[in-house]
């Protein structure tokens, strides 16, 4: 069977491929004009994010069984124009969960203390800014979250055990019986109520239609004025050009984003000028650790549905009853 890798992946995702005889093909690079001739021949396809298999693409793709996200975001794969076609879908939900989390504290604890802006002053001779008392606890503040999925609720679990965090969730997708479980160490509310209450606003929802520019001008100008936002889901889900109008008129305190509207970012881009902001290259999830736990799962999404087994995290899991795949869910996955 021959696996398609747009993008490399870790060694030992490739190690359990060849352990069960697959062909592996890595294209030189992931443009799509690359990967086009070479989609035509491959069975399996692990994504990564550098590239969108778009209804184009998936159209040379006569033999195509599976595309495996490495990741949990499905916005970088047509998922309608797979399921015509037949091909399963699968994410990686809960695999980075941990990793993420760690990155949006790091960053929270970052800009409270003013790590970096500290780091220079030392670096250019000015010591005594250590009177003017400028870092700021987290313990006992407020974090509003958007989204409470797996990353949303143990950011906030930590947050409430670790440094006795207020934990404020806005998620209109949970249900009531969810919600009741997390009450009352949570408190669910609407978007404009937590927006005003928290001191750090998290983002932790995927990127769709309706969440497109979900943080905008109205809802930043909601924000207290010494607000931190922290964003590691998807760069589309703030409006990037009301956050840095905020920003240089310190409307609010500062941010963290490790996405952006455009990836990689342009070298022009206003948020480069900015010194309350912290800014990493989408690599919240992109440990040493987590990157070979995201490879691994993803091969092994492939593997089970070459050996006729219902892998996990199937993101179109009605064409699991029709076709080729009727009976599949018989032998579950891994």
């Amino acid at each position: 069977m021959n696996v398609l890798l747009p993008q490399p992946i870790e060694p030992e995702a490739i190690a359990l491929l060849e352990n069960e005889n697959c062909a592996i093909t890595t294209a030189p690079d992931p443009k799509p004009g690359t990967v086009l001739p070479l989609i035509k021949d491959a069975h399996g396809l692990i994504l990564r994010t550098g590239i969108t298999i778009t209804s184009d693409l998936l159209a040379a793709a006569e033999d195509l069984l599976v595309i495996a996200r490495t990741g949990g975001g499905l916005d970088n794969v047509d998922v309608t124009a797979a399921s015509e076609k037949g091909i399963i879908v699968t994410s990686n939900l809960g695999v980075n969960t941990i990793s993420v989390a760690e990155h949006v504290l790091s960053m929270m604890l970052a800009l409270s203390k003013k790590i970096y802006f500290m780091d220079r002053a030392v670096r250019q001779g000015n010591f005594g800014i250590r009177y003017q008392n400028l870092p700021r606890d987290i313990n006992g503040k407020t974090i509003g979250l958007l989204g409470f999925g797996r990353i949303g609720s143990k950011i906030g679990q930590i947050c409430r055990q670790t440094f006795d965090m207020q934990v404020l969730a806005y998620d209109p997708f949970l249900s009531t019986a969810t919600k009741s479980e997390f009450s009352p160490a949570v408190k669910f509310m609407g978007l404009v109520e937590l927006l005003s209450s928290a001191d750090f606003i998290s983002i932790h929802v995927p990127l769709t239609e309706q969440t497109r520019h979900l943080v905008g001008g109205p809802e930043i100008s909601l924000m207290k004025p010494d607000a931190i936002l922290i964003n590691a889901s998807r760069g589309g889900v703030v409006d990037e050009a009301a956050l840095c109008e905020a920003l240089q008129k310190d409307r609010i305190a500062g941010a963290g984003l490790d996405v952006f509207s455009q990836e990689p970012v342009p070298g022009d881009h206003p948020l480069m000028k900015l010194e309350n902001v912290i800014l990493t290259p989408h690599s919240a999830a992109l440990t040493s650790e987590c990157v070979i736990r995201m490879a691994t799962e993803a091969a092994r999404c492939v593997l089970d549905v070459f050996a006729g087994r219902e892998p996990a995290n199937v993101a179109n899991p009605q064409i699991l009853e029709t076709g080729r795949w009727r009976g599949i869910g018989s032998a579950k996955h891994h």
